[in-house]
């Protein structure tokens, strides 16, 4: 399918990821205290918590002690990568539906965590996939638009190179 127009796709959807997850964490921090366990959704697998996380994707150079130098980083590589996303939604290339609703799905996510960055200076997690005591790194609604918008764009990239 073609899109004539991809800017409502990408802004409507980057809209919403940014306040469905704004609303998530503002409520996960006034109903749980900070590394406070919330409700168990899966006995054994999935729970409610409440986290921050000072480092990049999947907890990466997360130290309690992280510098502001660190965090201005943080924020100036989120800075580039939403300008990254700019240029890539005013190319010519007409990748159909998935390519601007991707590039939404990411931008929202990015300007989601930098909001957190630059009011808390870490980013607020509460999703907690587990299985006995082992935990993959807590995560949250705007990371999880940044992987199915990468996962978009990968598949509106392969498409399109499938049918030149």
């Amino acid at each position: 399918m073609r899109l004539p127009h991809r800017w409502p796709w990408i802004l409507g959807s980057a809209g919403a990821v940014l306040a469905l997850d704004q609303w998530t964490k503002a409520w996960i921090q006034a109903t749980i205290p900070l590394w406070g366990k919330g409700a168990e959704i899966i006995p054994g697998f999935f729970q409610i918590v409440h986290s921050q996380n000072r480092g990049v994707a999947f907890g990466f150079f997360n130290t309690p002690d992280a510098s502001a130098l660190q965090q201005w980083v943080f924020v100036a590589i989120t800075l580039a990568a939403v300008v990254f996303l700019w240029f890539l939604a005013r190319s010519e290339d007409n990748h159909g539906w998935m390519f601007p609703l991707g590039l939404g799905l990411v931008l929202g996510g990015a300007l989601g965590n930098l909001a957190d960055r630059l009011r808390l200076g870490a980013v607020v997690d509460f999703l907690d996939v587990y299985v006995g005591t082992w935990h993959w790194p807590a995560f949250n609604l705007a990371d999880s638009a940044i992987c199915l918008g990468v996962g978009l764009l990968a598949i509106s990239q392969i498409q399109g190179n499938a049918h030149p």
